[in-house]
């Protein structure tokens, strides 16, 4: 098929779309649970993180969400001030931030426990049309970042 620049410049041709604007509707189904909690979907993610492993180097957290330290690094501030979790200069190598929870860090995993299976009932995919996504979205981001 010959390329048509016309064809390709409408939006209803653009894979980026629909990711982008499906990602935005199942980031704002967490809205309602994490803001009662004073938290922003992002936190969230680096909690799940930390409950999975705690004790972690600020670049390990960026590399298994995909984020920079120059977004994350505001954002581990600000939870570390609000008392969810510490940053200490590692003692091995001083360029390397730990970052662990706190006792309330640590707390706040019971509070969303319920979270993933609210979220959840928000998505209208058969469980087999779940699975598939979530195999073309790692495939997508690249196997190495599959969880």
């Amino acid at each position: 098929m010959e390329y048509n620049p016309n064809e390709a410049l409408k939006l209803k041709n653009q894979l980026c779309f629909p990711l982008y604007a499906a990602a935005r509707r199942i980031t704002s189904v967490y809205t309602p649970y994490l803001k009662p909690l004073g938290l922003t979907y992002t936190q969230y993610i680096v909690f799940l993180v930390l409950w999975e492993e705690d004790h972690l180097p600020v670049s390990e957290i960026g590399d298994r969400l995909l984020l920079d330290s120059g977004t994350l690094t505001p954002l581990l501030k600000k939870m570390e001030k609000e008392g969810y979790l510490t940053r200490v200069r590692s003692k091995v190598d001083e360029r390397s931030v730990i970052v662990s929870l706190t006792d309330e860090g640590k707390a706040l995993k019971e509070k969303v426990a319920e979270i993933p299976l609210r979220a959840s009932q928000c998505v209208r995919l058969a469980p087999e049309e779940g699975r598939t996504l979530y195999t073309l979205l790692y495939k997508l981001l690249g196997d190495e970042t599959e969880g």
